[in-house]
Parts: C-alpha cells; sequence; structure tokens
C-alpha cells in the first residue's frame, strides 16, 4: 500500500469567507454544508485546469476552525510518465524528507493564486447553486403543502386580470381570476385560504397551482373546523361544488352514537357557519352518504323530498327519480343546481319527474 505524505504548509483561513457562508444560509434558508460542498467543487474544477484536468486536486473546508484547504495528491516515481500526475522522489521530499517511490505526496495549493477567473467561476457557481437550492426547497416545500389548505398573505392584486400574488412561507403563488370564489374582494396585507391543487416545476422555478372554488378547499375546512372529522370517527365520502353559490358534501360516520351531520353543522350552527364565512355566505347542503344508491341519490336531493328512485337498466349509473309535484321545482333547483349538484355529488345521472309523470330533463 502507497504511503500518503502531506506537505506542513498550513491551510488558508478566512474568517469572513466562512461567515458570508453562513450568512447565506440564514438569509437564504440554504444549508451552510450546501454550500461549501459547491464552493469546493468550484475551486476544484477551475484548480484542474492547471493540472491538465486531471483528478488530482482536492478541497476540505473546515467552518468550526475557519479554514479551507486545497491540494493536489501526487504520485513520486523515479521517472515521471505523466507531468501533472507524477513527482520525482528529489521534488517530493521538499514536502516529505521520507518520501520515496510509491508514496502518495499532497501539496498544499495556495487559495490566493487562483486569480479571477477561479474566483468569478466560484462566484457563478455559488450564484446559480443558491438559485438551484432555493427552487429546490420551494418546490419541496410546495409539494409537502399539495392538495392541503395554506394560508397566504396578498402581495398585490393586478388591477387588469383580477390576478392576485400570494406570498405563502417564502414562496410566492398566484391565485388567478378564475380561481376564485365570484364576487369576493381581496386587499393587500389580507390574510386567505387556498387550496394547493397542483405543483409543476416551470423555467422560472416550482409552480404552485392554487385555487379558493377548487371542492377540497370545502372538504380541507370542514376537516378544520370538524374534530370528529380530524380523528377519523366522520369521514367525507365527496362534495361537490359551485363555488359562491352551493355546495353539497356527503358525510359519514363510523361510530353509530355520533350524528355525522350533527358534528359537522355544531352547537348552533357554529361550525358549518364559520366555514359558511369564510366562504363568503356560500350555501352549504350536509346529508348522510349512504352504500345503497338509492338512499345516497334521494339524501342528496335534499332539501326536496323524494318518493322514489329506480335505476335505468339500459344505462350505467342513471337513475329516475320521482318526486311530489310541488316539490319537482325545488329537487331541480334554480337553473337546475341542485339536481346539478346531486348528480356530481353521488356520481349518478339522475332524471327527475313529478308524481304526475313528465320528466325533467337529465342531468349528468
Amino acid at each position: 500500500m502507497a504511503k500518503k505524505s502531506t506537505s506542513k504548509k498550513p491551510a488558508f483561513e478566512n474568517k469572513e469567507f466562512f461567515e458570508a457562508i453562513k450568512m447565506l444560509e440564514a438569509e437564504k434558508g440554504v444549508p451552510a454544508d450546501f454550500l461549501l460542498e459547491r464552493v469546493c467543487n468550484a475551486i476544484v474544477t477551475s484548480a484542474r485546469r492547471d493540472y491538465g484536468g486531471e483528478s488530482i486536486v482536492f478541497c476540505e473546508a473546515d467552518p468550526e476552525a475557519y479554514k479551507l484547504r486545497v491540494y493536489v495528491r501526487k504520485n513520486v516515481v523515479d521517472e515521471i510518465e505523466n507531468e501533472y500526475t507524477d513527482i520525482t522522489v528529489d521534488e517530493a521530499k521538499k514536502y516529505d524528507k521520507k518520501a520515496k517511490a510509491g508514496d502518495i505526496v499532497e501539496i498544499d495549493l495556495d487559495t490566493m493564486k487562483f486569480g479571477r477567473i477561479a474566483a468569478q467561476t466560484t462566484k457563478n457557481v455559488i450564484r446559480g447553486d443558491i438559485r438551484d437550492a432555493e427552487r429546490g426547497m420551494m418546490m419541496q416545500e410546495f409539494r409537502q403543502k399539495q392538495q392541503e389548505l395554506v394560508t397566504g398573505k396578498v402581495q398585490n392584486i393586478d388591477p387588469k386580470t383580477g390576478n392576485v400574488s400570494l406570498e405563502i412561507g417564502k414562496a410566492v403563488a398566484m391565485l388567478p381570476r378564475g380561481e376564485q370564489v365570484p364576487g369576493e374582494t381581496f386587499r393587500e396585507g389580507q390574510l386567505v385560504k387556498v387550496y394547493v391543487v397542483d405543483v409543476r416545476d416551470g423555467q422560472r422555478g416550482p409552480k404552485a397551482m392554487i385555487s379558493r372554488t377548487h371542492p377540497g378547499l370545502v372538504k380541507r375546512l370542514f376537516e378544520t373546523e370538524v374534530p370528529e372529522i380530524y380523528d377519523g370517527v366522520v369521514e367525507i365520502k365527496s362534495v361537490a361544488r359551485e363555488a359562491g353559490s352551493r355546495t353539497k358534501i356527503a358525510v359519514c360516520s363510523k361510530d353509530e352514537n355520533v350524528d355525522p351531520v350533527g358534528a359537522c353543522i355544531g352547537p348552533k350552527g357554529a361550525r358549518v357557519n364559520k366555514i359558511v364565512d369564510l366562504l363568503g355566505g356560500e350555501k352549504i347542503d350536509i346529508v348522510v352518504y349512504d352504500e345503497d344508491p338509492a338512499k345516497f341519490i334521494a339524501a342528496a336531493l335534499a332539501p326536496a323530498d323524494v318518493l322514489s328512485v329506480e335505476q335505468d337498466d339500459a344505462t350505467e349509473n342513471a337513475c329516475h327519480v320521482t318526486v311530489p309535484d310541488n316539490q319537482l321545482s325545488l329537487a331541480i333547483g334554480n337553473k337546475g343546481q341542485n339536481v346539478r349538484l346531486a348528480a356530481r355529488l353521488t356520481g349518478w345521472k339522475i332524471d327527475i319527474k313529478p308524481e304526475s309523470g313528465f320528466y325533467a330533463p337529465r342531468t349528468e
């Protein structure tokens, strides 16, 4: 095994350099170890140019001692074959008096001699890696919040498009006009709850797709406000929503002693009213989920009474619902909204007819 010797030249000390790294860590949230690794890589890349690109240059950083050491490893030989990687015995003895052929010597380099090119290269690499690191950390932070409810602070509002920039943690996300509840307004500095629909990696960094209209927003709000849902006693089976107007939510209980609808409504309606307020007055119908499609469909059409639900054997997941004549408009709802939401909530195509026998149009 080859003997390895090192020169006695002390490692380069630069307290300001390491303090700058710590400052970047504090300001940018990028780990110092990550930054130091990139700094060393940049120095090695630059220094290798003086050694024919050979992989004999090494860089070690000791932030605790404020020391940065750059050195080359050379093979001690009787006759040089590669001027970059080899060193004669006589030359090696300048660094280690006991050096002999077959050994490896480490020769410290003066970091101050890398010059302007090395410094600029290091600077550029550090700058680029900070951006990459920030981008990666933002991506990770957003992905952890995917399909979750988050609170953002209104940064600014575009007067032309109506799009709202929200500060979420250390990142900024755009709430498009189309993902805002119709009629709602925002002001700078306002705290707004949004639902993170998806996270994508774009050319300018991670992009979070956020929404105030997504059904997931209502689901997460109920999970936040209803302890029984958070604890898993009450389960949300499905949500159908027309943002700013009306939402239907289907729930069931895993404990026969717990009323799922009552739990969601809360004492004197406190829980559901708080959610309604957060949604700007949006109406919310809470219905009991049932494994029996007929019972579930009947419940989903509330507040209308349902006389019967008959499955359409010719079409998958389609049914005919009969309601009292005086309940027909209630079952259909304003502009078909009630039956439309019921269809989305249950996943069934619903035809409604009055007891007298005239069908209403099918709702997908």
